[in-house]
């Protein structure tokens, strides 16, 4: 491949950035696209814009996933465009990146592509908020100087016929199930309803009133343990769902997570 004539496919917008500034630090002028939208949750069969906009705005409570339906149809035009060489990138340890990934090969039918898998790669002190070495859940993570020094671009592979049928048959059966959430247990992308990860909220509030924007980052950090499973969005939705339910208690602005508290169901005052 000649620069220039590469299209590099990435599934999440962070990480579309940092490969873009890694790219230029090398002098190259490739094309790099990023889908801002998260397959991990929301109906994917049909994944439509408008349907998966509905979705949000009734189950997370989030208005404006219009214009992020509209950008994931550029993104897609783009992609399967036959006009570039394509790498995609990915990590099997994020769920956002893996189901848009998935979605990606089964549009993209039998044209060729070539991976860039970072689930074995290793983060080290100095990439983004690693204070030692781990396991990269994605691209994001890293530098644009580590990808740039290491030359990332050059470890892809070919996508053999026979991963393409497993990565085929997984996303068929997901589709088929269309459940709210695609999550990773032990080590395999499955289905899980929306409400998979209110227990990890309601373990991380006390009877102490806590911001909760404090509570929805512990429960990330105790959700992230293997890799990104969920974001800060689906979190914040099913705290104010956990709310209502009362099953947590709240003060201040629950539109807002800076600006209201939690606690564990207690006296009132």
């Amino acid at each position: 491949m000649v620069s220039g004539s590469i299209l590099h496919v990435v599934f999440n917008m962070s990480a579309a950035g940092t490969l873009r500034a890694a790219l230029q630090q090398a002098g190259r002028d490739d094309r790099v696209i990023g889908l801002g939208d998260n397959l991990s949750f929301g109906p994917i069969d049909p994944p439509d814009p408008e349907l998966r906009t509905a979705w949000v705005d009734q189950k997370l409570e989030v208005s404006g996933w219009d214009e992020v339906g509209g950008q994931a149809n550029s993104f897609w035009d783009e992609a399967l465009s036959c006009a570039h060489d394509r790498i995609a990138w990915l990590t099997r340890r994020s769920t956002q990146e893996y189901a848009g990934f998935l979605e990606f090969l089964w549009r993209l039918g039998d044209e060729p592509v070539e991976i860039v898998d970072l689930a074995d790669a290793v983060a080290r002190a100095g990439d983004h908020g690693a204070p030692n070495r781990h396991r990269v859940f994605s691209l994001a993570e890293l530098a644009p100087e580590t990808v740039s020094v290491n030359h990332l671009w050059d470890v892809r592979q070919n996508l053999t016929s026979d991963m393409r049928a497993a990565c085929r048959e997984q996303w068929a059966r997901l589709k088929a199930e269309n459940a709210p959430l695609r999550i990773l247990r032990d080590g395999e992308f499955v289905s899980a309803p929306i409400t998979h990860f209110d227990p990890v909220l309601v373990s991380c509030a006390t009877a102490e009133w806590t911001k909760t924007a404090r509570i929805i980052g512990e429960a990330l950090c105790e959700t992230w343990i293997d890799g990104m499973q969920i974001g800060d969005i689906e979190l914040f939705a099913r705290a104010r769902a956990l709310v209502a339910a009362g099953r947590l208690q709240c003060r201040g602005d629950l539109l807002d997570m800076h600006r209201s508290e939690l606690r564990l169901p207690g006296p009132a005052g």
